[in-house]
């Protein structure tokens, strides 16, 4: 299988943690793909253009994550990092949406800053999102995301998102969150996949 991907992205890294707890990782070889190239396949092989993209041994194409973790849950047997039973499994899959909220509130953000002048920013737009992660992270702290082994795809999505607001946001939640800080220790403790897809920065 191929992984299209950038070292930064955080969705790219859920995937890649993903296959690493599953013992997959060797069935994956990654190619960088530059999503602000018109000229990169990666236009072609998912139209929105975004990463990650897993191409499959018989050319098949998946994405956004979720459908990617779904995908690699499924040839790892079933059941290992999205549970069987429905109430374990609504509360993952929920816990995913919670945490990719925060990753795409995040980017947004960035992505203000990144691609249009500081004269342009809309102030409201930005508090708009920075409210988002705030309660979403305010609900993590309340209630951790717990730790499964291997872990779940809720837990894995919450370690990679808090791992991006370190990455862009200088790790400014964890002021208020230690309850948070102490769940994302014992998840890189358990993980060392968690540590080995550290982006650069």
């Amino acid at each position: 299988m191929i992984l299209r991907f950038s070292a930064t992205s955080p969705f790219v890294r859920k995937v890649r943690i993903a296959a690493a707890v599953l013992g997959l990782e060797r069935d994956i070889k990654t190619e960088p793909a530059d999503t602000l190239d018109a000229s990169d396949s990666v236009r072609r092989q998912n139209p929105l253009g975004k990463i990650p993209v897993l191409i499959l041994d018989d050319g098949t194409v998946l994405y956004d994550s979720c459908v990617i973790l779904e995908y690699l849950d499924y040839r790892a047997g079933g059941g290992r990092i999205i549970p069987s039973a429905p109430t374990a499994r609504f509360a993952a899959l929920c816990q995913q949406a919670l945490c990719d909220g925060i990753l795409d509130a995040g980017v947004l953000r960035v992505y203000e800053g990144r691609f249009r002048p500081p004269e342009h920013h809309v102030a409201k737009w930005i508090e708009h999102q920075t409210q988002k992660m705030t309660r979403a992270l305010a609900m993590l702290e309340a209630e951790p995301p717990g730790l499964d082994a291997p872990p779940h795809v809720g837990q894995i999505t919450a370690a990679c998102a808090l791992g991006y607001l370190d990455l862009r946001f200088e790790g400014t939640w964890r002021r208020d969150h230690p309850g948070l800080v102490a769940w994302l220790d014992r998840f890189a403790a358990a993980v060392p996949a968690f540590a080995e897809t550290r982006p650069p920065a």
